[in-house]
């Protein structure tokens, strides 16, 4: 494997030519101050727009995919990977002291996961499909059973077997026939999200010769049992622009073009109808969607459009009886309910189903044949509601917790009234539950183990409060800790959030944060603008020529925390990846002093450059996101928050960036280009170092276990920072 190869190229390289060292003089009682740090090699590059020049030292760690995967690097890859390696070297010399309690957070984690697990079944088409792990495997096993007594297990994916001679090994979307005897699947084996979809007889256990390269990761059957549909990639900006259909036993090379997504703002995929009827092709950006409908049975039929793509129109769409149903903005910012015939699906008419209304968004929806399920956020909150179709017994699910997590899970039988849901809280570990949408019983079908004889959720407190953001708006934080932790100046607060591209930030429970709870920290989630926590104006609130308020709401909230006493300055950490990469950079530039640690990983900190550059993943369509700053207005906006535009010679608080070489969604030399700059102008002495992962992208290490080993650095990093030993 190419990435092999450049693991063991990184190993016995000498990094001196691509970064000199530095020594600093001031040792006193911390580690790393005797350690040289890496300096990356300074080139110029002048980046001119809109009569604006931006002068860029570190552009030169750039790399294409073609340099990466070259069998020999040239010399500009070569200046990269020494940077990388030299940047890696630094980060374990720099945590060397704290590998003792690394192990011991790792082992405390992976120890609290029960190793032979399995998920709960659920039935489709006559067979009951779950996963299970056994002991000491790192990979699932993909299984099914048939719906009749003493039935015996089908392994459909050993993945432990499948794994074992890869670096990174991820499964994605999975998807048997109708008549129960072919599975397709899709492998990544880079961590670029461009999946291979292979095709398996389940009956005699054999691969067909079908392979689907360049692939979103998907594969949809029709209705014949020989068709499918799939999304390529392009192979640059990895846009999902292309949707095929493939007839099994011919060569990829012959797959019929059935759609083009020709705007390159816009990316497509396909998917099918809950009833099995339809197949669906999507494309979508943030502001618009559109979506074309074909009979499953017919496969070389005509596809039709639902509703013609129009700037500001957005809706969902599933099928269930002689209507469509769809979820729209139309008229409607957060969101209603509507239905159309199959045979008159434009909007006009469509007709509503739940109304608009101001106070509760509508997120999802699941009919049933007798009840509809609805997913609304009220108050920030995340809940299930149930009625009949005429409207009788119209109910919510009701739960306990201050700040919670419910949500429909599979739900694949239209005529049951039995209703299948998750729920989690910040003290509750994840549960799977039966709900009677007539009776309102339920029954839980399983909990989330925690392996652990002193676990107990009645350990732990949880608090929904409101900080007031500076412009008097009421921020919602959930918050965690221990009972009997006492909250004060001194007491480790770790507060996360995201912010970006309506997601929201769900207060779920996760055990390997008890690693920090019971050792006295708080944690903390804001629920910033940017997110769509408190309806879709939250969103909007927080994106393009308003998008600081995500940043401002968030050290809002820091401070609120400390003037309630919860913690101080002294004692507070930040965590943020991705999109939250970026808050963590703006709030660094914007309030350094409030912060006594940041945990940013992969970061999106080059705002400018990335969004100028069209050949970059995810960049076109996410110009309603972020701006267009060929548009003058927003790149001026933009180059005021980008965080590495802004780094500056001040101090900063201590920093843990995490990248992977890999990262397809965030690209390694970011954060990369970020440490160096930050290294080059900050003042302080305070540890700056990144955790460059060269075998894996944006999601971290494949498998069960391994992830957990950054996520033991995060912990160790702050916990070193408050002299905790172990």
């Amino acid at each position: 494997m190419k990435t092999k190869f450049i693991y063991s190229l990184l190993i016995f390289t000498m990094f001196f030519m691509a970064c000199k060292t530095e020594k600093k003089p001031d040792l006193e009682l911390e580690p790393y101050k005797s350690i040289e740090a890496p300096v990356a090699k300074k080139v110029a590059e002048e980046l001119k727009a809109h009569g604006d020049t931006r002068i860029d030292n570190y552009f030169w760690m750039r790399l294409s995919d073609k340099q990466k995967n070259a069998e020999t690097p040239d010399a500009q890859t070569q200046d990269v990977l020494d940077y990388l390696t030299a940047e890696n070297q630094y980060k374990d010399e720099a945590m060397k002291h704290t590998e003792g309690l690394q192990k011991k957070l790792y082992d405390e984690i992976v120890g609290r996961i029960k190793k032979d697990d399995s998920s709960v079944p659920y039935n489709d088409n006559g067979y009951s499909y779950y996963t299970r792990y056994e002991k000491g495997m790192d990979y699932a096993l993909y299984c099914r059973k048939k719906l009749e007594d003493d039935s015996e297990e089908e392994i459909m994916l050993n993945g432990p077997e499948l794994a074992k001679d890869h670096a990174y090994y991820a499964i994605g979307r999975r998807s048997v026939s109708a008549d129960n005897k072919l599975l397709a699947y899709s492998v990544d084996t880079v961590s670029r999200r461009r999946y291979v979809v292979y095709f398996k007889n389940l009956e005699s256990g054999e691969m067909l010769s079908d392979e689907l390269k360049n692939t979103g990761g998907g594969a949809v059957w029709a209705n014949d049992n020989k068709t499918v549909f799939y999304a390529s990639k392009d192979p640059i900006t990895l846009r999902q622009d292309k949707i095929y259909k493939h007839v099994l036993g011919t060569d990829q090379s012959e797959d019929e073009l059935v759609f083009h997504e020709k705007d390159e703002t816009f990316s497509c995929f396909i998917f099918k109808s809950r009833s099995d009827k339809y197949l669906m092709i999507g494309s979508s950006q943030t502001l618009s969607t559109e979506y074309r409908y074909l009979d499953a049975n017919t496969p070389n039929g005509e596809w039709k459009i639902i509703q013609p793509r129009e700037r500001d129109l957005e809706y969902d769409i599933d099928h269930y009886g002689d209507h469509f149903y769809i979820r729209t903005n139309l008229d409607a910012k957060n969101f209603r309910l509507v239905k159309t015939p199959v045979t008159a699906t434009t909007k006009e008419n469509w007709t509503d189903v739940i109304p608009h209304r101001e106070d509760i968004l509508l997120q999802d929806f699941v009919p049933f044949k007798e009840h509809l399920v609805l997913q609304e956020r009220v108050n920030g909150l995340r809940t299930i509601r149930i009625m009949k179709w005429n409207g009788d017994n119209d109910h919510y699910i009701e739960f306990s917790d201050p700040a919670y997590v419910s949500y429909p899970t599979t739900n694949l039988d239209f005529g049951t009234n039995i209703l299948r849901y998750g729920y989690t809280s910040l003290t509750t570990p994840n549960s799977t539950i039966e709900y009677n949408m007539d009776t309102k019983e339920q029954k839980v079908l399983k909990e989330e183990e925690v392996v652990d004889p002193n676990f107990s959720k009645d350990n732990y407190v949880s608090e929904r409060l409101y900080a007031t953001a500076r412009d008097g708006v009421k921020v919602p934080i959930s918050l965690v800790y221990k009972k009997g932790v006492e909250r004060n100046a001194n007491t480790p607060l770790l507060l996360y959030s995201y912010g970006s591209y309506g997601s929201s930030t769900e207060p779920f429970f996760r055990s390997s944060m008890l690693s920090l709870l019971d050792r006295g920290f708080v944690y903390a989630m804001a629920h910033i603008r940017g997110g769509q926590e408190m309806g879709r104006h939250w969103y909007e609130d927080g994106k393009l020529l308003k998008k600081k308020n995500t940043f401002t709401d968030f050290i809002d909230c820091g401070e609120f925390l400390v003037k309630e006493g919860f913690t101080s300055a002294e004692h507070m950490y930040a965590m943020g990846g991705s999109a939250g990469g970026l808050l963590m950079g703006a709030v660094l530039n914007m309030k350094p002093e409030l912060w006594n640690g940041v945990v940013a990983a992969v970061p999106f900190v080059d705002v400018v450059s990335t969004m100028m550059d069209e050949t970059i993943p995810l960049t076109t369509f996410e110009f309603d996101e972020w701006g267009n700053p060929k548009n003058k207005e927003y790149y001026e906006y933009m180059k005021s928050y980008s965080p590495y535009d802004n780094v500056e010679a001040k101090a900063y608080p201590n920093m843990l960036i995490t990248t992977g070489y890999w990262d397809s969604q965030v690209q390694y030399w970011e954060p990369a280009k970020w440490i160096a700059k930050l290294r080059e102008l900050k003042t302080d002495d305070n540890l700056l170092i990144m955790d460059c992962d060269m075998e894996t992208g944006h999601g971290g290490a494949s498998g069960r276990f391994q992830r957990y080993k950054r996520t033991a650095l995060s912990y160790a990093f702050m916990m070193d920072l408050e002299g905790m030993k172990e």
